[in-house]
């Protein structure tokens, strides 16, 4: 019988003890750093190597182990806000920790790590925020962008999402909390187009805010001042890009989330000085574009033999007006025959050329009051005789019916059964972030119609056999094929390629039940294809320098990052 050993036995020679400063501060750079912390995964060698006994509990895990257990937890949570707080304090705690379990299960992921529930996290970004994550560039600071920007720890950046804060989905001015759409949008692009974390920067320019309830909210973290406006905000923006071109040649800045006027003149602005594009107007414009190429084609009607009702021309609006333009002169129309197909609604009503103070953006889409001379319209009082959208659907009898106009219910049962009385199979598309500011809900509409229309949603309603038209299919592969082939700018033709390439892709055999566009678990492969196509386009509009075998499918691929530990 084997004795036991005595609680006064020597215990066995310990390994040799790492116990200088220099090894402690080692241990707490590795496990403070988000994108070096392992937590339980780190094995009793790296335990022994760096010094991290005793700062972690003593079972090692997996990283599945460690999806499996994060997992657990979001599903005991009690609101998708609660699971939205949760993976950002994971993201800022333990990087490939938070992107491997994003990319376990992308259906259940992205609508907490994005829309809907971001538009929620940027209400309430003051209340969780916890750590810095990206930079904070205010106007009081504007004399030091350039030093921020120094900061060794940015060398590797490749993609910049940048906001103001001012439009914030459908929720308007949310000043520094509008932080969390940068956050969210480079999140998607490390997880659809695989770029490391640490070669995206996510960056809030707080030029104050018009937001009087964060003004009186002590715990605003942003700058406490109403916005800065005019040339001031102008040379603060120019500052700013200036310091970028500067610090990251060959950067891919995205702007994000700006006010329409100000969407529009620093795209214009800044398009042919660094390479950048704005997601709201051209991004949001090819997803619809090429959502719409896959949608017409159930209908067996080509695209210029469609008549479009657009309700809401805001930055969004405008861009997808503007590319299915072009969509339809490449099927044979001229300009001016291709804009006849497109009857554009704003906040004052079909839009007509003898409107006073249009928008530059809503000027090409206006149409001749002659066009409308014999309608019916609102009797005087009620609506001040501007043509609504009921009016103008029985008038026009369109086909297809888009909204971006962020007013919830707009889609109404009459404004459904109308289209589908006047079309076989009307294509509905309510795109307007978050479902708070939808136009429709899918079932209903599918239900008004008796299942005819043919639906798109901007947000994620889960809705059987309804695709969610989300910029996630072209965003990700824009930037990854636009830095692939090393472009200097990103042209109107590399979106349009991108739109025609996301319409064919429908098409694809992925063994996914039926839907306009690929099953989101195909994001990858969707970015991956998108990137060849923008690439290409690249190439044949003189942009690139690239070497042709550097945006082959397989070169692409190879480029992407996927969450490992080390």
């Amino acid at each position: 019988m084997t004795e036991p050993t005595p609680r006064t036995a020597p215990l066995a020679p310990a390994p040799a003890p790492v116990a200088t400063a220099v090894a402690y501060a080692s241990a707490h750079a590795l496990l403070n750093d988000p994108l070096t912390n392992k937590g339980t995964a780190f094995t009793l060698e790296e335990r022994d190597r760096f010094g991290l006994h005793g700062w972690l509990p003593p079972h090692v895990l997996s990283l599945d182990e460690q999806i499996n257990r994060r997992r657990h937890m979001l599903e005991g949570m009690e609101s998708d806000f609660h699971r939205y707080a949760f993976l950002r304090e994971l993201q800022d705690t333990n990087e490939i920790l938070f992107h491997a379990l994003v990319q376990s299960d992308l259906p259940m992921m992205l609508p907490l790590v994005y829309t809907p529930t971001v538009g929620e996290g940027c209400e309430k970004f003051s209340q969780i925020f916890r750590r810095p994550r990206g930079l904070f560039l205010g106007w009081p600071n504007r004399h030091r962008i350039r030093t921020i920007l120094a900061d060794p720890a940015l060398d590797r950046v490749k993609v910049i999402v940048v906001s103001d804060g001012e439009r914030i989905l459908g929720l308007g001015d949310q000043g520094a909390g509008g932080m969390g759409i940068p956050i969210g949008k480079l999140a998607l692009y490390t997880a659809c187009a695989g770029f490391h974390p640490a070669e995206v920067l996510p960056i809030l320019l707080d030029a104050g805010t018009d937001n009087q309830a964060r003004l009186a909210d002590p715990l605003y973290i942003g700058w406490h001042a109403p916005r800065v406006r005019g040339a001031e905000y102008d040379a603060f923006i120019e500052e700013f890009v200036a310091a970028v071109i500067e610090r990251f040649p060959g950067v891919l800045l995205q702007w994000e989330d700006f006010a329409g006027k100000n969407a529009y003149d620093l795209l214009a602005r800044y398009r042919h000085r660094l390479l950048s594009f704005n997601d709201d107007i051209q991004g949001t414009a090819a997803t619809a574009t090429g959502s719409l190429l896959a949608a017409v084609r159930t209908t067996g009607i080509r695209l210029s033999a469609h008549r479009i009702v657009l309700y809401g021309v805001g930055a969004a609006g405008s861009g997808i007006a503007e590319m299915l333009v072009r969509a339809i002169m490449a099927e044979g129309l001229d300009e001016t025959a291709a804009r006849r197909c497109i009857w554009a609604i704003d906040r004052d009503g079909l839009i007509l050329r003898d409107m006073p103070d249009l928008p530059p953006q809503q000027v090409g889409l206006a149409r001749d009051p002659a066009d409308v001379a014999a309608w019916p319209r609102f009797p005087q009082g009620t609506g001040n005789g501007r043509l609504g959208l009921e009016e103008t659907i029985a008038e026009v009898r369109p086909t297809v019916l888009i909204g971006v106009s962020g007013q919830k219910g707009a889609f109404n049962e009459g404004v459904v059964r109308l289209m589908a009385s006047l079309t076989e199979r009307p294509v509905i598309f309510p795109l307007s972030n978050p479902i708070t500011r939808a136009e429709a809900d899918p079932a209903d509409i599918l239900a008004w119609s008796e299942g005819r229309a043919v639906v798109g949603t901007g947000s994620p309603f889960g809705t059987p056999g309804v695709t969610q038209v989300n910029n996630i299919y072209i965003f990700p592969g824009v930037g990854l094929g636009a830095l692939a082939s090393a472009a200097r700018e990103v042209t109107e033709t590399m979106f349009m390629a991108a739109a025609r390439r996301l319409g064919e892709l429908s098409a694809e055999p992925l063994g996914a039940s039926p839907g306009l566009l690929p099953p989101i678990t195909a994001v990858r492969w969707v970015a991956i294809q998108i990137a060849v196509a923008v690439a290409q386009q690249a190439v044949r509009d003189g942009v690139s320098s690239a070497p042709p075998e550097q945006i082959s499918e397989a070169a692409i691929a190879a480029q992407m990052w996927h969450p490992t530990y080390p």
